[in-house]
């Protein structure tokens, strides 16, 4: 039997319970006011219109259902069908285009877009603590892709969108910044409120690392120019796990999105990251990352203005 064949996919009313099973554990609480008692579940309206998942509150008399604080807040959207998106992107290694989500789910590309920005946003973590705790080792390592809006392209990488990923080697987690340059103000900050002071630094000869690591218990370094990708010394100093994770993160932008603009590229990233760091090697199945996708939804309500509605703002 398929995965996909499961009632919460299928049945509006089973998909609620689903997901209110997952936000709310200890049972629902009002959205207006935090009460958890007096709560009374509201089936229909006076045209007796079917609302799933509707309560009333008892105290403050508003009304809500656990799509509210989350990204699924005022989607017309059924729950199946939000269900259904977040297993196909978090089930699809290197993910899924809207075109195929927006074929899929018999959404519009528009719908799908806009919905697959939800998720990701869903799928970034709050995570703070600093990798490489205890002493562990911590990748670092950058990458090029895209281009930079309204930069010449020029030799090397200067017109390229530049991206910083750490990985911690025990917890085997991944973290990924859009970074607009290589220079060691750029990157230092960045590297200090993610890695440990007692860190090892793992690098390649990159010299803007050179300075950076004497921050750290230790800076190790291999010499790709040089064909060194582990140490000939010293077999625990590579940086091919961190290249592993560019070599998926690529294959995906290339191959199933193609295109991305820098304002949202941190998005993307926040995508593969999750699913990096929530993988099969690491005891998490299909079902098991959609249900950790599902525990993000809540406080990233996730909204776009029109352009119009944006010259207004700023005036």
């Amino acid at each position: 039997m398929s995965v996909l064949s499961k009632p919460y996919f299928h049945d509006e009313t089973e998909a609620f319970k689903f997901v209110e099973g997952i936000i709310w554990p200890q049972g629902p609480h009002c959205f207006h006011c935090g009460a958890v008692d007096r709560l009374t579940s509201v089936t229909a309206n006076p045209e007796k219109r079917i609302r799933h998942g509707l309560y009333r509150c008892g105290h403050c008399k508003g009304q809500f259902t656990v799509r509210m604080g989350t990204i699924f807040e005022e989607s017309k959207l059924p729950m199946t069908k939000w269900l259904q998106a977040i297993y196909l992107m978090c089930s699809s290694k290197k993910g899924v285009s809207a075109h195929q989500l927006g074929r899929t789910l018999e959404v519009t590309y528009k719908t799908a877009w806009f919905l697959a920005h939800r998720i990701r946003e869903a799928m970034r973590s709050g995570e703070l603590a600093p990798f490489g705790q205890g002493g562990g080792a911590v990748e670092v390592d950058e990458t090029f892709i895209g281009r930079e809006p309204d930069v010449p392209v020029k030799r090397a990488f200067h017109h390229k969108l530049k991206v910083l990923t750490l990985v911690d080697r025990e917890t085997r987690q991944a973290r990924s910044v859009v970074v607009d340059d290589l220079r060691p103000e750029t990157l230092g900050p960045i590297l200090a409120a993610n890695i440990a002071k007692e860190a090892r630094l793992m690098t390649d000869e990159a010299r803007v690392y050179g300075k950076l690591g004497r921050d750290y218990a230790e800076h190790a370094t291999v010499n790709h120019q040089r064909d060194e990708y582990v140490s000939r010394t010293d077999p625990t100093i590579y940086t091919n796990t961190v290249e592993g994770y560019f070599s998926i993160f690529k294959r995906g932008m290339k191959g199933v999105y193609q295109h991305c603009g820098k304002k949202h590229l941190h998005r993307y990233l926040a995508e593969f990251d999750f699913r990096y760091s929530n993988r099969i090697a690491l005891g998490v199945d299909d079902e098991r990352r959609t249900v950790h996708a599902l525990h993000g939804v809540v406080g990233k309500r996730l909204t776009y203005r029109s352009t119009d509605e944006r010259k207004a703002a700023q005036g």
